[in-house]
């Protein structure tokens, strides 16, 4: 009992990072029907943000770990969505009334693009980050194993739930959020009832970075080990989160999120490592093939 616990406390932990950078992914699709796959890259950059600014603080050597935390935060919520704002401006825009392969291939080439030019401004070699965040809970204790729950681990859940509660006001309750949902079902008709799409479009590109950019700072944490390559596999995962829970929906991008995070933790403590990614696309394929809306995802209704 004591090791389910502890790998149940893992899989949400994990789950959290997925979650906020599936709902960069169902935003964005909601609005323009278009999967940004640059946008694990972008996860990647706000990892390299929150570690510059930590390093450049001297997290490692003795500055007050709270104020360098917050600092860092703080910092790679402001550079990180201008990646997401650039990428929309530059790569996406030009290309909104083309055939959908068009797109595609463009989101595909910039990310490929992206870790490419972090290699050339950071190097390929493995950036590393020491713990600076230790110490924690003991919950329970059973058979000789203790199951605990580091300050860590409770920083990530009370940032990610904040978040989640954050935007889910922000697009229900502002008027960005009601021109979201306006573009999400008729973008022409926005339009012609005064709203900007594209700044609402550009806008929607940076709530995402910016969640995209937390989840990067809390993988550094967490792992204390980031490199150029992070937001391939990283993003594929969070993709099959967005889709996992319906895409277009937000509590499901961050349930498909808790799900992944879950079965890779489960997987990973009673199986074996190896094949924890296996597992986790094989339910994908599963809830396609029984449910191709996603667990929480609606049907498209064609009114003609």
């Amino acid at each position: 009992m004591e090791y389910f616990v502890q790998q149940l406390i893992n899989g949400l932990t994990l789950g959290a990072v997925y979650g906020l950078i599936a709902i960069g992914y169902t935003m964005v699709y909601g609005i323009i029907g278009m999967i940004n796959f640059a946008h694990g890259e972008i996860f990647m950059i706000g990892a390299f943000h929150a570690l510059i600014i930590a390093l450049g603080l001297g997290i490692t050597t003795g500055t007050w770990i709270p104020v360098a935390l917050v600092a860092a935060l703080v910092g790679t919520m402001l550079l990180t969505p201008i990646y997401g704002w650039a990428l929309e401006r530059v790569a996406y825009r030009p290309l909104r009334g083309s055939p959908r392969l068009a797109t595609l291939i463009t989101a595909i080439g910039m990310s490929i693009y992206l870790p490419n030019q972090v290699q050339l401004l950071q190097g390929a070699r493995i950036k590393t980050l020491p713990p600076v965040l230790q110490g924690g809970f003991e919950i329970m204790e059973g058979g000789g194993f203790v199951v605990t729950l580091s300050y860590l681990q409770i920083l990530i859940m009370v940032l990610t739930v904040t978040l989640m509660v954050a935007f889910t006001l922000i697009i229900e309750k502002t008027a960005l959020g009601r021109a979201q949902r306006a573009c999400e079902q008729d973008r022409t008709m926005a339009a012609l009832s005064g709203i900007n799409v594209d700044r609402t479009i550009a806008l929607t590109f940076v709530m995402g970075a910016t969640l995209a950019s937390v989840a990067g700072m809390i993988f550094l944490l967490r792992y204390g080990v980031i490199d150029f390559f992070i937001g391939f596999l990283v993003g594929i995962k969070a993709f099959t989160a967005a889709v996992l829970g319906g895409i277009g929906s937000l509590p499901g991008a961050m349930l498909g999120g808790f799900l992944i995070g879950l079965i890779e933790a489960f997987w990973s403590g009673y199986f074996t490592v190896e094949y924890k990614d296996v597992a986790a696309f094989s339910i994908l394929v599963l809830v396609l093939i029984f449910r191709p809306t996603g667990l929480l995802g609606k049907p498209d209704i064609e009114k003609v």
